[in-house]
């Protein structure tokens, strides 16, 4: 039996006239080698240049350090009151510290605040060696953690970010970490937000300048060196929009935090990211030779979509599957997808293709049920 791709259309593009209107918004220029603006909800990317680039990280690497911190906390492996050792080479290594000593025993806790606000590369150094026994076994943690959330050129030599020929990571890849910050540890990441801390007596003040300037700032982290230049990966969030932009090889301080600022000042003023409805996105298809003549079927994720400020009116959704349809059917069982389209300027845009799961079992039917759809379908065919 010959199967076909089909598709069902329900695209709510009203005032035709309008969408002729609207254009999509034209992208900032920066002063910048790389960069990347996203939204961590919708997974859109709304601005880039040069985003594959391949760029030594600096400090940005130490996201990935807490990324496996506050995945061990999270799965019990470590706790926050820990007190861990402090080794000569955590005290030797030099840059950006938390003035550790192998006097101090400090906690899990206070090590995380050390890295994500003082940017310390003695702490990185220190959960490494505590959570994998050795800086070398960690790094290759870090590695497959890379592979695993899809940083397909990042490499990593370090927890720290120290320059090295093998080391290396992109605007996007960067940007892909954050979001996967944000996504799976919501509430280890308002550290990123913290403005500054105090350990041992002495208070550090976080070198995200963003924190000060933009109320819409979440963090996350700076990374500077000579070879890298001045980098930033920031968020922000207003509204239903988590932007994350990475910004590789400004020329100073300030420069990082002004151009991560035009990126992302230009998502929250030009874009906004919405939630259809669920009867805008779930879907009754026909089903044969089964026991249910139809199957419901739903996103296979929560569905946000970003679309350029006041082309709302112009999103539809149009799903397309395999037809006909056979049992027997798995719940779960992924049997097409909804492609979100924008109408722009007489053309439609294709947002996104979102993968649709069915809502239930479909039994096979009994031999003269088959037999009977397939006389159906034979008819139909005619």
């Amino acid at each position: 039996m010959v199967r076909l791709l089909c598709f069902i259309g329900i695209l709510v593009f009203t005032q035709q006239a309008g969408a002729a209107n609207i254009t999509w918004p034209s992208e900032p220029e920066l002063k910048a080698k790389s960069w990347v603006l996203l939204d961590a909800r919708s997974g859109q990317v709304l601005a880039k240049h040069e985003e594959n680039l391949r760029l030594a990280p600096a400090s940005m690497t130490k996201m990935m350090t807490l990324y496996l911190a506050f995945e061990a906390i999270k799965s019990g492996n470590v706790d926050l009151d820990e007190r861990v050792n402090v080794s000569t080479k955590a005290w030797k290594v030099g840059g950006s510290t938390m003035f550790l000593e192998p006097r101090m025993h400090p906690t899990i806790r206070e090590i995380i605040h050390g890295i994500a606000t003082f940017s310390g590369n003695d702490a990185a150094i220190v959960i490494a060696e505590h959570i994998s026994g050795s800086e070398s076994a960690f790094v290759g943690l870090m590695n497959g953690k890379a592979k695993a959330l899809g940083m397909t050129n990042t490499h990593f030599s370090n927890p720290t970010g120290f320059p090295d020929e093998n080391h290396f990571s992109t605007a996007m890849d960067m940007a892909k970490l954050a979001v996967a910050l944000w996504r799976d540890f919501p509430k280890f990441f308002e550290i990123f937000s913290e403005r500054s801390y105090t350990f041992d007596g002495r208070t550090q003040w976080n070198r995200n300048r963003l924190l000060w300037t933009m109320p819409e700032a979440r963090g996350l982290k700076t990374g500077h060196t000579e070879e890298a230049g001045y980098c930033l990966t920031a968020a922000a969030e207003k509204g239903n929009m988590r932007l994350v932009s990475s910004v590789f090889g400004t020329d100073s301080k300030t420069a990082r935090q002004k151009q991560s600022q035009v990126l992302l000042r230009y998502g929250m003023g030009q874009f906004v990211t919405l939630r259809p409805k669920e009867k805008d996105i779930r879907r009754k298809i026909e089903v044969f030779e089964g026991t249910q003549e139809f199957v419901w079927l739903k996103p296979a994720k929560p569905v946000w979509i970003t679309v350029p400020q006041g082309s709302e009116r112009y999103l539809g959704f149009a799903l397309h599957y395999t037809s006909p349809q056979l049992a027997p059917i798995q719940q779960g069982e992924q049997l097409g997808s909804i492609q979100a389209t924008l109408r722009i300027a007489d053309e439609d845009i294709t947002l996104q293709s979102i993968p649709m799961l069915a809502e239930q079992t479909v039994e096979r039917a009994s031999w003269f049920g088959r037999k009977w759809d397939t006389l159906r379908l034979w008819w139909r065919a005619q």
